[in-house]
């Protein structure tokens, strides 16, 4: 290859390196301004901004956030609490698995947030040494995307996977079966990780020290906890009917309308299904739930799920001005590696998800690449949870849980990549890709 080839790799691979320090905001930033040095720099033809993922990553947001407005998200946390607290001693199998649940119905990590500290206070009391559900739990609400319906990820391997008339079914019916696997197989690693609770030596520490004692207070404060309104089980009701129609359509194409376009059929596509459906359920919510126009946008939903709008925005455009302007080199390039070792490019998925933070943004970049290399599409599924590698360095859902642990035995690590994250997420992703392996053999 000639020169400017490499200076370019140079260019974008500093752009990802820069703007992956910063996360959200920074990385889209820096994949703008790889855009404009690749274009005016260089004079590559800038490739097609990803509208169809921005657009459902928007309409989700929206109506996930008018959900939060109208109290819902709130009602859910309170329903999630009550059944982790009937079951403490399950707390490592049944924390993972009710935080991933949020992130399924809503399409989008953040959710979970709420229920992480519920997690934290349960283990303590029963207890259970907080590390082990907190760890998994973190794991599996941010690898619990490739398994929604509603997520931005999932809209790209739509888009991605477009030109193999892949359906949303289809990939759902991989994905979902594939991540509870492996999110069992965390559970099942972590569950007698570290010492036990009361011979951990920090927290012998802060009980000594009277740092424990909060704890037990604040359990007192949740159980006085208003009941939630039927403004905001309503709005729950009118999500819920909203995930379910963009299923069934997005299922059952023979219900989607068709149009004659220049003597060819052309049926409603999937992305325009979950755009149209999600815009009139946020809709209904604020009509029916209620809610007041000043918490449209206001709820920590909306700016989180801007800030992932940005990064997917500018880092996608970056590289898909790249790929597209050496896509014959890379389609030679990687033709021996898709016909003898094709789950390399799960690797590669890996690798890059772990640089930019972000599995939406690693999907739209790279997924249709791995498409026009003419990966078969049951792989490039097998291979969806590979793009969750962004545990390896802390992100601020990691760090943010540390500090929900006040046992002290969630940790970071002195070495920055040895934290209590690391083991549950190799595991759950390796599990999730090698089970995603053989049930996509019976699905395509």
């Amino acid at each position: 290859m000639s020169i400017e080839f490499w200076l370019q790799l140079a260019v974008v691979l500093s752009c990802i390196g820069v703007g992956g320090r910063f996360g959200g905001v920074g990385i889209g930033a820096a994949g703008g301004l790889g855009v404009c040095i690749l274009v005016l720099g260089f004079g590559l033809q800038p490739a097609s901004p990803p509208t169809t993922v921005l657009l459902i990553i928007i309409a989700v947001i929206a109506c996930t956030s008018v959900l939060q407005g109208s109290g819902g998200l709130d009602y859910l946390v309170r329903i999630a609490e009550k059944l982790l607290r009937k079951r403490p001693s399950a707390i490592t199998l049944l924390g993972p698995l009710v935080s991933s649940m949020f992130v399924i119905f809503c399409g989008t990590s953040y959710v979970a947030f709420a229920v992480y500290p519920v997690i934290a206070e349960v283990a303590a009391e029963a207890g259970i040494r907080p590390e082990r559900p907190m760890s998994m739990s973190v794991i599996a609400s941010g690898i619990a995307i490739v398994a929604s319906p509603m997520s931005a990820a999932t809209a790209g391997m739509i888009a991605a996977l477009s030109m193999y008339d892949v359906s949303l079914f289809q990939i759902l019916a991989v994905s979902m079966p594939a991540f509870l696997i492996g999110t069992l197989c965390g559970s099942a690693v972590v569950y007698k990780r570290g010492k036990e609770l009361e011979n951990d030596p920090e927290f012998q520490r802060r009980v000594a020290s009277g740092e424990y004692q909060n704890l037990h207070g604040d359990a007192s404060a949740n159980d006085q906890q208003p009941e939630s309104s039927k403004e905001a089980k309503l709005g729950v009701l009118l999500f819920g009917i909203g995930v379910a129609t963009v299923i069934l359509f997005g299922t059952i194409k023979s219900l989607l309308p068709s149009w004659d376009v220049g003597g060819k059929m052309v049926t409603l596509s999937t992305p325009m299904l979950i755009q149209m459906v999600m815009m009139a359920c946020a809709l209904f919510i604020i009509i029916f739930s209620k809610v007041p126009s000043d918490k449209f946008a206001s709820g920590s939903v909306f700016r989180s799920g801007l800030i992932g709008v940005v990064g997917v925005f500018g880092i996608s455009w970056m590289t898909g001005t790249f790929f597209n302007a050496y896509q014959p080199f890379f389609e030679t390039t990687f033709e021996g590696m898709v016909e003898s070792a094709p789950l390399m490019f799960g690797l590669i998925l890996f690798c890059f998800s772990a640089v930019i933070f972000s599995p939406s943004a690693t999907v739209s970049a790279l997924m249709p690449l791995g498409a026009a290399m003419g990966i078969p599409p049951g792989l490039l599924v097998a291979l969806y949870p590979a793009t969750c590698g962004d545990f390896i360095v802390p992100g601020a859902g990691q760090i943010g849980c540390v500090s929900f642990d006040r046992t002290g035995t969630t940790k970071l690590g002195s070495y920055v990549v040895n934290h209590s994250y690391l083991l549950p997420g190799f595991v759950v992703v390796i599990s999730s890709i090698i089970a995603g392996f053989f049930i996509s053999k019976l699905v395509f």
